[in-house]
């Protein structure tokens, strides 16, 4: 039986990584440099699985957290800790703790078989982190460079509002770590690394990832379904028409095509029927979504959905009565900064194109 050749929703690699050869190259160059790589761009458009496919080749000791799920500078601290045990034995970690400021707890976790951290929850919370983060470097060497990932940067302000200053502090004298700081909400990013007033301004090489080329894309996708059988002309072009080239929903999208190719004779419209399957199997978690939001923001992504104007003019307030353009403007910031609406190359769009299909749809009901 041939497999579905499409992955979405989690890391992938080979044979599901699509293409990014300049990407590769790029990322690939700079951590083979003394240099750190910033990595921004809208949420689901693959910057994890770029950075991981880069890193199989280097063969080097990599530690990764999401600050997403860190909820303090105390937690930030252990997690790091935490997974700095699955990378080097236990006997050499030790030496370091032993010189700590504030010297945690570690024990062997019987169900998980990994370390917990304990740590004084009324000791000052920096001291910790400064010295789990300067052990990094002194665990690390020349010949084998740690690679330090923390996905979705922005969030350290969240975590203490001197933290961006403590953390420069303590990272520019960093000799063997290649920190990689990956965020999807671009505005703030840019204000962490490229304000002249911000402690990590031009702190490393700054990148932005942007959707899949469509020859690109359409090749890989005609691969995959002509796995199966002939290849019907349209279906790829079906695809990207919709999604956009977007990363995620392209690999979603082509992966339930791929289903209803697999069954049907008739495979015109299979990228169609895919299309109603996915926002049938989510209704309940766009309806959700939707009463989530106030007044104001479902009028801008009614507007959005229905008509091709720029949610900034004069004539788009007018027609979907948003009143002034402050008004629109604030709903919009609030709404990209929830990852809902994104802006690539100045035109801003519903990120998730189910989504928008399925406000259009329960509009034309």
């Amino acid at each position: 039986m041939i497999r579905n050749p499409f992955k979405f929703g989690s890391i992938v690699d080979d044979p599901f990584f699509t293409n990014r050869t300049a990407e590769i190259r790029l990322v690939t160059s700079v951590l083979n440099s003394s240099n750190h790589l910033i990595l921004m761009s809208p949420r689901r458009y693959g910057k994890s699985s770029l950075i991981y496919k880069v890193i199989q080749t280097l063969n080097r000791p990599v530690i990764s957290i999401d600050l997403q799920l860190i909820t303090s500078v105390e937690d930030l601290a252990s997690q790091l800790l935490k997974r700095i045990y699955r990378v080097y034995p236990a006997e050499r970690i030790k030496q370091f703790i032993l010189n700590f400021r504030i010297i945690p707890t570690v024990s062997l976790n019987p169900v998980t078989n990994e370390v917990d951290i304990g740590i004084q929850t009324s000791s000052p919370d920096f001291p910790m982190l400064e010295d789990v983060l300067n052990m990094i470097d002194k665990l690390s060497n020349e010949k084998h460079r740690v690679i330090v990932v923390m996905d979705e940067f922005q969030e350290v302000s969240r975590l203490n509002a001197d933290l961006t200053r403590q953390l420069r502090a303590v990272m520019q004298h960093h000799q063997h770590i290649n920190y990689v700081f990956l965020g999807s909400q671009e505005s703030m990013i840019r204000e962490i690394f490229e304000k002249k007033k911000s402690p990590f301004y031009h702190f490393g090489f700054l990148m932005t990832l942007g959707k899949i080329s469509r020859p690109e894309f359409r090749h890989y996708l005609d691969a995959g379904f002509r796995s199966k059988r002939e290849l019907v002309e349209t279906i790829a072009d079906d695809i990207l028409d919709f999604t956009k080239c977007h990363p995620y929903y392209t690999q979603q999208l082509a992966f339930v095509t791929w289903e209803i190719f697999s069954l049907k004779s008739d495979t015109e419209k299979c990228a169609g029927e895919a299309i109603n399957e996915i926002i049938r199997v989510h209704d309940m978690d766009y309806e959700r979504l939707w009463g989530s939001f106030n007044t104001t923001d479902k009028k801008l992504l009614i507007g959005m959905s229905e008509s091709g104007l720029t949610p900034l003019s004069e004539a788009f307030y007018r027609k979907y009565n948003l009143g002034a353009s402050s008004t629109v403007f604030s709903s919009l910031k609030r709404i990209m900064k929830n990852g809902y609406i994104t802006k690539i190359e100045n035109k801003y769009e519903i990120e998730d194109p189910f989504f928008n299909r399925w406000i259009a749809g329960r509009r034309n009901l």
